[in-house]
Formats: structure tokens, sequence, C-alpha cells
């Protein structure tokens, strides 16, 4: 074994791969190394096949844009609908077209063109305050807007790729005018500045700054398995919204084969190992996440919270409400 340098660029990072690695495959990942090395490591150990990542924080976009044909990016992973419909868009992706791909992965989960497929959901939950919080005042993302929760929510950013899609899900189902007057009322229940991560959220709601949050469901996965953030996890009670209707917010991290990829092969082999049983439920049980492939099995703590309705309006819908969930975002102020 030996560790390999990754593609320089905005950050780097290692991974562990086999001698024997003949072939490569270069990745462009938002995703953080420590989330995606378990499986890129089987799958070098499998195929023989090296995996380069360059991890990007921000910037992925910009860099394809700007690298043109001459990228050595053969796929793009990275989290939210959004950002996988943003390189789509850019004419920086081609179509794939895989029978094991179509298999595994729901048709709302993936592009109709193949141009993006999606690799684990999370769910957008609610947390509230153990001690403050009478959960039936709260269950679903319109009682964020309630008057009961007056001065008692937190949220990061409103421009937030996470808080964007959410927003896009409110005008996908209740239309704009209705989605601004939520949004406004959501605002108007701050009990501080938006600010900070998904984590932050839930470390305020221990501290008494809030009562309630809106979240990815992983971060409390993660926070249950760090022994500094337990007492955040365990001071609140997971809620997963609007379970007597339409079902909680379903988003997805995601690949997709870049338009110049020189090792599209092995790129495929990738994607196709990624999308397997096998990665999928490493997906779940080292990340927290929901696998996209029915049937595969969970982890003991997504067990734990049990099963729930999800969502099913297809993530292309949410995708063509970005742009005004955004500017809707800017006129009711969110982040100021």
């Amino acid at each position: 074994m030996k560790t390999v340098k990754l593609i320089a660029g905005l950050a780097l990072a290692t991974i562990t791969v086999s001698t024997f690695a003949a072939e490569e495959v270069n990745v462009y990942s938002y995703r953080q190394p420590r989330l995606i090395e378990p499986m890129l490591d089987i799958f070098t150990e499998d195929t023989g096949i090296r995996v380069n990542v360059l991890y990007a924080k921000k910037g992925m976009l910009q860099r394809l844009k700007s690298e043109g044909a001459n990228t050595p990016a053969d796929l793009v992973f990275t989290v939210d609908i959004g950002r996988l419909a943003d390189v789509k868009n850019a004419d920086l992706t081609q179509a794939v077209s895989s029978d094991v791909l179509n298999a595994n992965i729901p048709d709302s989960q993936r592009d109709d063109g193949g141009h993006w497929y999606g690799l684990t959901q999370r769910a957008r939950i609610i947390v509230a305050s153990k001690d403050r919080v009478n959960l039936d005042d709260i269950l679903s993302y319109e009682d964020l807007a309630s008057d009961k929760m007056k001065g008692r929510v937190c949220t990061r950013s409103g421009k937030h790729a996470y808080m964007i899609g959410l927003t896009a899900m409110m005008i996908a189902y209740h239309g704009e005018p209705k989605a601004e007057i939520w949004a406004a009322g959501l605002k108007a229940n701050l009990a501080r500045k938006p600010q900070g991560n998904d984590r932050a959220q839930v470390k305020a709601i221990k501290e008494g700054e809030c009562d309630v949050a809106v979240i990815n469901h992983y971060y409390m996965f993660n926070m249950l398995n760090d022994p500094k953030q337990v007492p955040w996890a365990e001071s609140v009670n997971v809620i997963f919204p609007n379970q007597a209707d339409r079902g909680t917010h379903m988003n997805i991290s995601g690949m997709a084969m870049t338009k110049y990829a020189k090792n599209s092969e092995n790129a495929l082999k990738l994607m196709e190992y990624l999308a397997s049983e096998k990665a999928q439920k490493m997906y779940s049980e080292v990340n927290g996440e929901y696998p996209v492939q029915a049937g595969v099995e969970w982890s003991d703590q997504l067990r734990m919270w049990g099963e729930f309705k999800r969502d099913e309006i297809d993530l292309t819908e949410i995708a063509a409400n970005r742009g005004t969930a955004i500017k809707m975002m800017d006129r009711v102020a969110y982040d100021n």
C-alpha cells in the first residue's frame, strides 16, 4: 500500500491506495475526504483502479469552467441537487447510460438524461429542545413560521444550499406567494441572526439561545459519535416533519461524469460501484446517510430513528425553483 498525493488545487488530501493500481480515475469532490475514503479504498482494492481526489470546499464550478476541455476531472461528487444542477446547466457534464445505475437509483433521484445520479439521501429534519418544546407544536415545516415559534428558531444562512433547497420545496408545494409568506414568517421567528453550520444550531438549543432548528439528519449521527458533541445531540428530539401529508424533505449527495472525462470507462465503473449495495451500505454505516438504493440495510442509528414518510417530489423540480428561492430569501431579508 502507498499514500498518493491528490490532484493539486483548492485543497489537498490523501488517500491510501494499492500499489498495483495500473489505471486511474480523477474526482473533484465537495464531499470531505473522510466521508468518501472508505468506499474509494475498497473500490481500488477490488478493481486496481487508483482514485485521485481534489477536495474543494468552494469554487469547483468555476474551476471546471476555467479548465474546459483541459480538465483532469472525470467525475464530480457534490451535495445538494442545486449544485448537481449547476454543473449540468453549465454544460460541464455528459449523459451516462448504465443499466446498473438505472436499476439501483430511483427515477426521482437521477437526471432524466443521465447527467447526474443521486448517491445518498439526507432528510431535512427539525430538532427541538427536550425541555422547552411541546412536540405537538412543531409537526411540519409550516409550523416553523407559526406564532408558537416566535423568537425560538435557529437556522444557518438562508442563502446556504440546504436552506435554499428547503425553500424551493415550499415553492413547489405552495406556490411562490404562499411560500414567501412562510419565509417571512420563519425570518420573524428567528431567535438570532442566521449563522453557523447545522451542528451550531443544535449547540445553540443546548445553550438556550433557541428552542428549535432545522438541520440535515446526518449531523445528529455525527454528533452522537463525537464525545464533545453528544450533550448537544442528547438535548433535542428528532422530528421528521410533515408525516401527516407529503413527508419529510429529502435532498441528495450525487455524482456526475464530466463532459471532458479522459477516463470515462473507469469513471463509469466507480459510479456503478458507488451505487452498489456494498457501497450504499457503507454510506449508511460510515456517514449515517440514507441509501438511495431500495432495500439496503440501514445503520443501527438510522434504524433507531425508525421508518418515516419521505417527500417523493422529483428533485429536478426542486432544482428548477432554486433561483426563485434565492431571490425570495433576499426579499424577506432573511440573513439581515
